[in-house]
């Protein structure tokens, strides 16, 4: 019983929404409350004489420095009754803006909130810091006004006075369209000034690699926003069908849009064309205004697709349901496990490397999803449906990665299989080739022949022989087969040329096909650790696939240069993907890369979920706020600071959940 505990707490702080499993007396219940024309609301009459006193604290400090905090003390969260979700309606029914902060506090519930804006100028780890050193002591103190008059003087400061702050990338996100219009109004500045012979007073550009960290950490919040939300709708889907969720997926498929957009800019500016400064700029603004117009697309859906999707709703049902998936989902562990071994033993480990950790990933997620489900079922048994719904939240997309990572096993089993087949073909028609160019007695020609030939020998013993990576084989000989058609093509009629061409093309298409999916499928299930540019590659492959496909019947030439493209890319963010991972630890310190690869504890597999991405890091890129898991373990000061469940919703909606817990 320790243990479900110990996994319900951890999810609870995991959501930044601590309630407590312990007894509390009888206490009214709140729904959100209405400020009027005083930043206080005290129901319980916690401040009693001393409401003038924070009042004035929160002027002084909203005077100071333009952030004004707002009060709110009851005594039971209610309507939604976890502390965070709570804190949020509150901020979103009163319409607080873009540099006002919310303290809600539980006087008997024992939970607090501190509820930040989305593009606050006080980064998410420094307030999670004022949160845990500055307001939670007074709480628990019950210096109810005490924790008031701290927390706006923190606020006013910006700083918990202690320990540095850091700027989160999320923070340089969400003001994206900030950054784009400074771009915008600067270049226009500097054209008019230089029309009128002068350039003097102008304003500082951001700099370029400042830009370009914007831009790749924004490609990287919506590309995870993006999976995230698609995973979210799929279950949905599940559970409503298609027609109750259309508006949710009308408004993935143009955020899908907006980012594929992002990323066709951001390979731009990785291709060997050299740019201008100036080019650099516009497309680095542009990165980052389309991937914060796709953040907005799902963002405003997010509240209406949370209500559609409320688990809490039926709690123990949706609970029996991801149990069930659960057991399905780990029953294909060991079979995958045992068709890896049988694979690692007939090709090379470059064959098997995306896959290589899949089963010992599966079982880690499986591990992470059992422990949510013992702390969701402990909830429903409390009664606590709200929280119960984080743990079936964060259990659902365990399992659902779980059957990503073992049916990735069979399905590069298949591709090898089937680039074994491709290389037989290739070396039988380079044969052919060979004997061709030879015939036409050509010293050129010869040689090149007599390179192709020695090359097929090297290679026709490896076809089939123990660590052999048929996909590497197939790239070489295709390549060889280029080569030496373009020294033999006119020798051949129209007819055998279509026909060559149409060989070719179809051995490319399902060789980028396996490369892609390969790649997608790594990246999927680590996306927590996986940067800007493994991401754009694979959206430029995927991108030049469907190209392909698309223009296969009618221009085949073109459609071939599209798929080689496609999978040399995918390969090469396969290959950034993997160097992301390997270079991982989470921010979680002694975890590191190695223990994202085992099962061995919960640590283990909470480390998986966030290397998953199924935990949210509300500083992504940075690791978690507070050091590791907050300086305090489970049961401390909050994981990272801000780590949650994902759910559908842009990069705005991930890290709105504030900082807080029980005190």
């Amino acid at each position: 019983m320790h243990a479900v505990r110990k996994l319900s707490s951890a999810l609870t702080i995991v959501a930044g929404a601590l309630l407590g499993a312990g007894t509390v007396g009888v206490a009214w219940a709140e729904d959100p409350v209405e400020f009027t024309s005083s930043p206080v609301v005290d129901t319980v009459g916690a401040l009693g004489s001393r409401t003038d006193e924070v009042v004035a604290a929160i002027d002084a400090g909203a005077d100071r420095s333009g952030r004004q905090l707002f009060v709110a003390y009851v005594d039971e969260f209610t309507n939604p009754s976890a502390a965070d979700e709570w804190a949020f309606e509150t901020a979103t029914a009163n319409g607080l803006g873009n540099d006002d902060y919310l303290l809600v506090v539980a006087v008997d519930g024992r939970g607090y909130n501190l509820n930040p804006p989305a593009d606050g100028s006080i980064s998410l780890d420094e307030v999670d810091r004022i949160a845990q050193n500055v307001i939670e002591p007074e709480l628990r103190d019950e210096d109810w006004a005490g924790a008031a008059v701290a927390g706006a003087n923190a606020i006013a400061d910006g700083s918990a006075g202690g320990g540095g702050g850091g700027w989160g990338f999320v923070w340089f996100i969400v003001i994206a369209a900030v950054v784009v219009a400074i771009i915008a109004i600067v270049l226009a500045r500097r054209k008019k000034k230089r029309a009128a012979g002068t350039g003097e007073g102008q304003a500082p550009l951001p700099s370029i690699d400042e830009l370009r960290r914007q831009a790749g950490s924004a490609l990287v919040q919506a590309d995870d926003a993006v999976k995230t939300s698609e995973e979210e709708l799929g279950f949905a889907v599940a559970s409503y069908g298609e027609a109750a969720t259309e508006s949710f997926r009308a408004a993935l498929e143009a955020a899908k849009a907006k980012l594929a957009e992002a990323f066709a800019m951001q390979q731009q500016l990785d291709d060997a064309t050299p740019d201008t400064d100036e080019q650099r700029r516009e497309w680095y603004g542009g990165i980052i205004g389309l991937t914060g117009e796709a953040d907005a697309m799902l963002d405003e859906q997010a509240q209406q697709f949370d209500e559609l999707r409320a688990l809490e709703r039926d709690a123990p049902a949706a609970l029996a349901r991801v149990q069930e998936a659960a057991t399905t989902a780990e029953s294909a562990i060991a079979p995958a496990a045992q068709r890896l071994e049988s694979l690692t033993a007939q090709y090379a480990a470059s064959a098997t490397a995306p896959i290589i950790d899949n089963p010992a990933q599966a079982q880690s997620r499986i591990g992470f999803a059992r422990e949510a489900l013992a702390g969701a079922q402990a909830d429903v048994s409390a009664g606590d449906a709200a929280q119960a719904a984080v743990g079936i939240r964060a259990a659902e997309e365990a399992v659902d990665q779980t059957t990503l990572l073992t049916a990735a096993v069979e399905r590069l089993a298949a591709d090898l299989a089937t680039a074994d087949q491709a290389v037989a073909a290739v070396v039988a028609e380079l044969d052919s080739d060979v004997a061709t160019a030879r015939a036409l007695s050509n010293d050129a020609a010869t040689a090149l022949a007599d390179r192709v030939a020695a090359e097929i020998a090297a290679i026709r013993g490896s076809i089939v022989a123990p660590g052999r990576d048929p996909i590497a084989l197939h790239s070489r000989l295709e390549q060889l087969d280029v080569e030496i058609d373009a020294t033999i093509q006119g020798v051949r009629d129209a007819a055998e040329q279509a026909a060559r061409a149409q060989a070719q093309l179809g051995r490319a298409l399902t060789t980028a096909r396996s490369q892609v999916q390969a790649t997608e499928d790594y990246l999927v299930a680590r996306r927590g650790a996986i940067g800007a540019e493994a991401r754009t590659r694979l959206a430029e492959a995927g991108r030049l696939l469907v190209e392909a496909e698309g223009i296969a019947p009618t221009d085949p030439a073109a459609a071939l240069t599209s798929a080689q493209r496609s999978e040399r890319l995918a390969a090469e963010a396969m290959s950034f993907a993997q160097r992301d991972v390997g270079g991982f630890d989470g921010g979680m310190g002694g975890f590191g890369s190695n223990a994202g690869r085992s099962s061995g504890g919960s640590g283990g597999d909470v480390f998986g979920a966030v290397l998953g991405g199924i935990l949210i890091n509300s500083v992504l890129g940075g690791g978690g706020g507070g050091g590791g898991f907050g300086g305090g373990g489970f049961g401390g000061g909050g994981f990272g600071g801000g780590r949650s469940a994902g759910s559908f919703g842009g990069s705005a909606t991930r890290s709105r959940r504030g900082s807080g817990g029980r005190f």
